[in-house]
Parts: C-alpha cells; structure tokens; sequence
C-alpha cells in the first residue's frame, strides 16, 4: 500500500507540474469566461434601426404598417422602376413591392435589397403582411378578431410527486438539467482523463522506465498507483476550473458593468417579436413574468431535489467509471508501443462511453423508468452515465445498490483483466498484437 501512496505522489506532482497542466487550468476560465461574457456583451450593443421602403400599389397596407423601434416603413408612390432608381439613391434596407392583389390570393410581392436581405428581416415583414391579411379576411368576414383573441387559452400545468406520501413540486426540466450535469461531466472527465492514463504508460514504455521501476514495485500496484494519481489531478483541475471561472466571470461582469447573456425568456420575447412585428418591450415584460414564474417553480423543484443523494451518487459513479475506464485505458497502453496502434482497441472502450451518452438524451430522459434505461443503468460500462441521468428522477433504492455493486464487481473484474494485460504487455517492446495474443496475455504465468 506505501508504494501505491509512493506512485500516486510521485504521478500527481510530476503531472500538476507541467507547463501544460498550468496552463489549461488558467486558459480554460479565460475561454469558458469569454464564451459567457462576449455574448451578454454583443447583446448589449444597440442595432441601427432598419428602414424599408414600401411601394404599395393595392392601397391595402401602406397605412397599416406601423413604424415599431427598430423596423421603420417609408411610403413612395411612384412606377416600380422609378423606386428601385430613388432606393438605390439612399441608404434604406430594402424596397418592398406589393402589387395589386386578391386577399384570398396574394402573390406577386417582392422585396428588392443592395444585398442579401437577412432571414429575420424577410420573416419578420412575411408575419408583417399575413397579419395585416388576416385582418382583412377578418373584418371581410364580419368576424372579431379581438373577440377571438380573448378565446384563446393559455393553460400551465403544475406537476406534483407523490413518491415519498408527501405532496412535492416537480419541474421535469429542473430534474433533467441535474442528471444531465453529471453526466456530462463524468462522460468528459473519463475520456478526458482516461486517455491520459494510456499515454502515460506508453510514454513510460516507450522511456524503458517502467523497467526501472517495475523492479521496486508490482506490475498491478503501479498501475492502480497511476490510475489513482491521474484521477488526483483530474479532480484537482476540475475543481480549479470551478473557482477560477466563477472568479473571472464575476470579475469581468463587475469590472465592465456587463449584464449577463440574455436569459431563454428574454431570447424567446425577441425571437417572437422579431417573427410577428409585435412590440419587443410588451413581449419582454410579459415573458418576464411568466419567466419569474417558472424561476420560482423551478427554485421550488429545485429544493424538492433530494441533492445529498445526488452529490453522493455522482462521486461514486464519477470515481467508479473513472477507475473502470481508467483500467482498461491503462491496459491498452501496456499493448503497445505508440498512439497509433492503440485504434483497434479504443473502439470497444469508447463505444459503451458514446452509446450511452446519445441514449441518454434520445431515449432516457424520455422515459427514465424504462426497460432500456433500467439496463442500461445496472450494467457497469454503461451504468456511470446512464445512471447519473435517472438519480433525479428517482431510482428505486434496491436498483441503484444493484448497479453500484456491479460496478465495483465490473471495476474488479476490468482491474483484473487489465492487471494480467499490464504485467505481461507493459514488459513487451515491437511486437504487434491483436486480441488473440491479448487473450493469451491473460492466462500467462509471470
């Protein structure tokens, strides 16, 4: 165990030294804070409003189109010709041309423009125009529109757990943002991190240092003494990169007076108000209210969240697939001699990693109790991710010490396998191998 300990310090300095590992722990909070900052900051910068030029020879719009903020109309009554020569004079964003029409059958309109009109505004002035003839089609019909507005409904429907005998808010978005997060990051930290175990023991292959050191320790204890330092520095990073970024971020916003990026609420009012030409402030304020709302509905889902269990759950399924993956990557780099040879075996590792991380979003999060999510949560290569994404919602205690306890067998099982791997393959220069010798590897006696 002291030479564990040994290996574990000498991995976790020798790693937390290195320029490159400084260096991506302080760049990755400067890019993570400018990805956040420079958005709200764009945001933030007012758009000239745009001017276009309406020539209207049905007479049924020109006096209906109302001037808003940031989309100006100017009227000119004058041949088609003549008002592309007086547009092309000035600086508006384009002329739009509605001949006569039949309000049952409008065509024929165009919109002229010195360069490529953006889809906002052309959309934008579509909605303008469709409103505008639905009105017409309205008041042709005899029918209130206003009268019909009011009709409509707007239904929000709260939803209470009953799981635990108590009445509890749930929001499904709040619980499937927080299985998610974890997931994510564990899916990153085992691959990321994971392959870092793989170079290290090619590197020390390739250096013959392993020949030095493997006469003091045990194939197998330096091996787990590696696995274990990396995820040392893994950890270490990852918790850096939190506090950096949350001082940087903060630093930035207080520094510059920069508001942060627009919340989905207020990206909704304006994406509507772009589409239907309402007006932007109304839109906005409406969405705010309903977006307090859903913020206090999801504050109150986010408390009925049973955190302690999550937290615990990820630092077990975090370590625990880490240490499974970490084995297996350990394994491979022991087979061969450079990166290049290492393809033929990363497949079979990085399939369950990938499979799992799509599966989670197209198939359980759909349906978290389901026979592909309950299976895919008890096996142990799938089981770190998939599981992560279901705590929220709820696991039954019996499946969640079942997928536990086969990810601690899964992880023997692989530290074993990969340990019978690492003795022979870690000793073993320029020859090929496939899985046929591998499987050898696994029965010889060293």
């Amino acid at each position: 165990m002291n030479k564990i300990w040994l290996i574990i310090q000498r991995e976790y300095l020798t790693r937390v030294r290195k320029k490159s590992f400084i260096i991506m722990t302080f760049i990755t909070p400067l890019l993570l804070a400018a990805f956040m900052v420079i958005p709200a900051w764009l945001a933030t910068m007012e758009t000239g409003a745009e001017t276009v030029m309406v020539l209207d020879e049905s007479g049924l719009f020109a006096d209906k189109l109302e001037n808003k903020k940031d989309l100006q109309f100017v009227k000119v009554n004058e041949e088609l010709e003549r008002a592309k020569v007086i547009y092309s004079e000035t600086d508006y964003t384009a002329l739009l041309y509605i001949p006569q029409l039949d309000i049952n059958n409008p065509g024929g309109i165009r919109l002229y423009s010195k360069k490529n009109t953006s889809l906002q505004t052309q959309l934008r002035l579509e909605n303008v125009l469709e409103a505008e003839i639905e009105n017409q089609r309205f008041v042709a019909s005899g029918m209130d529109r206003a009268t019909l507005d009011k009709m409509k409904a707007n239904i929000s429907i709260a939803a209470i757990n009953l799981s635990d005998g108590s009445e509890k808010d749930n929001n499904a978005i709040v619980t499937s943002i927080a299985g998610v997060a974890g997931a994510v990051v564990i899916y990153f930290f085992i691959f990321l991190y994971g392959v870092q175990i793989m170079r290290g023991v090619i590197e020390e292959k390739v250096n013959r240092i392993v020949e030095v050191v493997i006469s003091s320790v045990k194939p197998f204890q330096l091996m787990m003494g590696k696995i274990v330092g990396i995820a040392a520095v893994g950890l270490t990073q990852f918790l850096l990169w939190v506090i950096l970024s949350f001082i940087v971020v903060t630093g930035v916003q207080a520094a510059f007076g920069i508001k942060p990026a627009p919340t989905p609420m207020e990206q909704l009012a304006a994406g509507q108000a772009a589409a239907t030409g309402d007006d932007q402030d109304e839109l906005e304020q409406a969405q705010e209210v309903k977006g307090n709302k859903m913020l206090t509905e999801g504050l109150s889902a986010l408390s009925n969240l049973n955190i302690p269990l999550i937290v615990g759950c990820f630092l077990f399924y975090f370590l625990g697939g880490y240490l499974l993956y970490g084995s297996l990557f350990g394994a491979i780099g022991a087979a061969v001699d450079n990166e290049t040879d290492t393809q033929q075996f990363m497949m079979p590792i990085t399939i369950p990693l990938i499979i799992s991380f799509i599966m989670s979003y197209t198939i359980v999060l759909k349906n978290p109790d389901g026979p592909v999510a309950f299976w895919m949560s008890i096996i142990p290569l799938t089981s770190p991710i998939v599981m992560m994404v279901r705590v929220p919602f709820g696991v039954p205690g019996w499946q969640l010490l079942l997928s536990m306890g086969l990810l601690i067998a899964g992880f023997i099982i692989t530290t074993w396998l990969a340990g019978r791997i690492y003795r022979v393959g870690i000793l073993m220069y320029g020859k090929k191998v496939n899985y046929k010798e591998l499987s050898k590897w696994l029965f010889y006696r060293v």
